[in-house]
């Protein structure tokens, strides 16, 4: 029989050794280590056999790795997303073409309410810190789904409740 030991149990018992790592190295490779081994399952159940494995379940077949930074609170995050010969894989707990967070959304939004114009979004992007900007393209559906949010506001129904006072303007 096999013993299965992942990079995150190789790393939990480094901590255990030597106290005096650097806690938020260690951290940082713990959350890289955990989720590459989260992908890689997800990727096994997707294709139906682990790698090298032959099963009558397997679907498709590996075909190497794409790399994937992630930033999180603990710093950046190096992960292998596998790819496959027939059809495609994406983590679920992963966010596809998801690279502005929140905090920076709600920028973008206000910017637009605010009317600033989508090229200079860009430089209030990189003046956050961000260093890499953000595509005129991405600042144009950004506010697309803005104005739908606004649109499907506008256009609700009000009748399924009861008002004590309705304001029209």
């Amino acid at each position: 029989m096999t013993h299965h030991q992942s990079a995150l149990t190789t790393l939990i018992g480094e901590v255990l050794a030597d106290p005096d790592l650097a806690h938020t190295d260690v951290f940082r490779r713990m959350l890289q280590a955990g989720m590459q081994d989260l992908i890689n399952a997800e990727a096994t159940v997707k294709i139906g056999a682990a790698p090298h494995q032959r099963t009558p379940e397997r679907t498709t077949r590996r075909n190497g790795t794409r790399p994937k930074t992630l930033a999180t609170p603990a710093g950046e995050v190096d992960l292998a997303i596998p790819k496959l010969r027939e059809g495609s894989f994406f983590p679920s707990l992963l966010s596809p073409r998801r690279r502005v967070d929140k905090a920076l959304y709600a920028v973008i939004c206000q910017a637009w309410i605010d009317g600033v114009s989508t090229r200079k979004v860009d430089q209030l992007v990189r003046a956050l810190g961000n260093d890499t900007g953000i595509s005129r393209s991405t600042v144009s559906r950004i506010c697309a789904e803005i104005d739908e949010a606004v649109q499907e506001f506008l256009h609700r129904r009000i009748d399924h409740t009861w008002f004590p006072y309705l304001f029209l303007d």
